[in-house]
């Protein structure tokens, strides 16, 4: 496996504090238990100019600082590890989608390259609110309205905000790449391209 260099480990750092400063900024909340904000928008961004391991270090690194800043809601240790260790973490999925992303931008396919883009963007928000819908099964159940199970007031919660957050992130991420590709870009960056077009 190749290790990751000291650059890659920085903008990991510096994209979760990044993340940080936007989910200090007002969301949009169409319930009190839904919030939609661009917060993961640095951790995608990250995604696409590195991949899946430095992203997945960048999400971990912003749960921990949630926790570290005291702006986690804690229940207990093991709600706690699942919302603010697993979730963010697993935005980091989007990277998985990082050589496809990067392959159509080289090539100057741009609207492939932003279909990927907002693919990847919904893996990652899918694969973050699974485990905060797990979490409300488990930890928030008493929140359910009366007469409705916590499965399913876990599922249209949790469901609402990642719907929302995936199209926020998706249409802000879209704008971005479209007017500085370059961000997501690395000089020298070798990627998985096929032979007859690598040469």
């Amino acid at each position: 496996m190749k290790k990751l260099s000291l650059i890659a480990l920085i903008e990991a750092s510096f994209f979760a504090a990044f993340a940080i400063i936007l989910d200090l900024l007002p969301s949009i909340k169409p319930t009190p238990n839904i919030s939609i904000s661009v917060a993961m928008l640095p951790i995608f961004i990250l995604a696409f100019r590195w991949g899946f391991r430095v992203s997945l270090i960048s999400g971990f690194m912003w749960g921990i600082l949630q926790i570290v800043l005291g702006d986690a809601w804690i229940v207990t240790p093991i709600q706690t590890f699942i919302e603010y260790v697993l979730a963010f973490a697993f935005i980091g999925f989007a990277g998985l989608f990082f050589n496809s992303i990067q392959k159509h931008l080289r090539y100057g396919k741009k609207k492939i390259a932003l279909a990927w883009i907002v693919a990847a963007i919904f893996v990652g928000s899918l694969a973050r609110y699974f485990w905060h819908f797990l979490a409300g099964i488990l930890f928030f159940g008493s929140y359910a309205p009366e007469g409705m199970s916590p499965f399913l007031f876990s599922f249209a919660v949790n469901g609402a905000t990642a719907l929302g957050s995936w199209v926020l992130c998706s249409i802000v991420t879209v704008i971005v790449v479209s007017t500085a590709p370059r961000l997501i870009i690395r000089k020298n960056e070798p990627i998985a391209l096929p032979h007859n077009k690598a040469s």
